[in-house]
């Protein structure tokens, strides 16, 4: 009875100094259910929520195809994909269907909160098309500008 105990008291100590890394935002957050592979991102378990989100989001940025190991992506971590896009599509370097089909890929879920208005709509009436919803996107004249000035 004595070991459990001192594993379970070991590991608390170790949430809470930090020591351990985290893949979920706490019990009880607006998204409990975004998920993170801790591989891909080394975020310490005594982080605040909203370090822990501007983090992934810069991570996004930098590296756009991490995305693709965050589950139900919160909004903001959304419109950090959708700003590369965007960057993307304006500098015509290249068609970002890779990037379009992560975000389809996370709307696939119905737990996945919406980032944009009628973007769900358009993926699921094409079919998770990704030349639709850059089709979409790219109809938008100032598509993201918008999202960002309602936070």
């Amino acid at each position: 009875m004595l070991i459990p105990t001192l594993l379970q008291a070991l590991a608390y100590v170790s949430r809470v100094c930090g020591f351990d890394t985290v893949d979920s935002f706490p019990p009880g957050h607006q998204y409990a259910r975004t998920r993170w592979n801790r591989a891909y991102f080394d975020i310490a378990s005594d982080v605040k929520p909203e370090q822990i989100e501007r983090s992934l989001c810069e991570s996004i940025t930098n590296t756009p195809l991490i995305f693709a190991h965050i589950t139900h992506p919160t909004p903001r971590m959304q419109r950090a994909l959708l700003a590369v896009i965007e960057t993307r599509m304006r500098r015509s370097c290249g068609s970002p269907t890779d990037l379009v089909a992560l975000l389809v890929n996370a709307y696939r879920s119905p737990q996945t909160p919406d980032a944009m208005p009628n973007l769900r709509k358009v993926i699921e009436d094409s079919g998770y098309d990704t030349n639709a919803v850059l089709g979409f996107l790219g109809s938008m004249p100032s598509a993201f500008d918008v999202i960002e000035a309602a936070h």
